[in-house]
């Protein structure tokens, strides 16, 4: 199984968070390969001066390219919201599954109707950066609930 997990951030700024992500990388191993991609280019740079219309569009352009093969899952804070138990079910038997988080003014309706799923961890607000090691949490999470695991008890 590959999860890929496509963010519009800036690449190389997580200095932060760079152990958490790669921890959540490596104990994900013996379930799935799991990849981070970060997304972010000149027309996201100048739509972001533009207009949040404009920045959702770009954002749309930019990940577009990573919705071939596999099951694409959106997170959108106004989706449905989703328990880990809900969440471990939407990886369950999936060969590649691509999560997408959006830019600072999140996603147009086009992307979200070309995706399989829109999903939502809640209605708080976090940062992009920190959104990533919740997601990256969630989903080692979910494989070991799929794998019977005990780190999820």
């Amino acid at each position: 199984m590959k999860i890929n997990i496509i963010i519009v951030d800036k690449k190389g700024k997580d200095n932060l968070y760079a152990g958490l992500i790669e921890h959540y990388k490596k104990i994900s191993k013996p379930f799935a390969k799991v990849e981070v991609i970060e997304v972010f280019d000149k027309d996201i740079a100048k739509a972001h001066d533009i207009s949040p219309e404009a920045s959702q569009k770009s954002y749309t352009k930019a990940l577009e390219r990573y919705m071939k093969g596999g099951i694409n899952i959106a997170l959108n804070p106004s989706s449905k919201e989703v328990d880990s138990y809900e969440f471990a079910k939407l990886l369950k038997n999936s060969v590649q599954i691509n999560l997408f988080i959006g830019g600072a003014y999140g996603f147009e309706k086009a992307f979200l109707d070309k995706c399989n799923n829109a999903i939502s961890f809640g209605k708080i607000t976090l940062s992009h950066k920190l959104v990533k090691v919740v997601l990256l949490e969630q989903v080692f999470r979910g494989l070991t609930i799929n794998n019977n695991h005990p780190y999820h008890k």
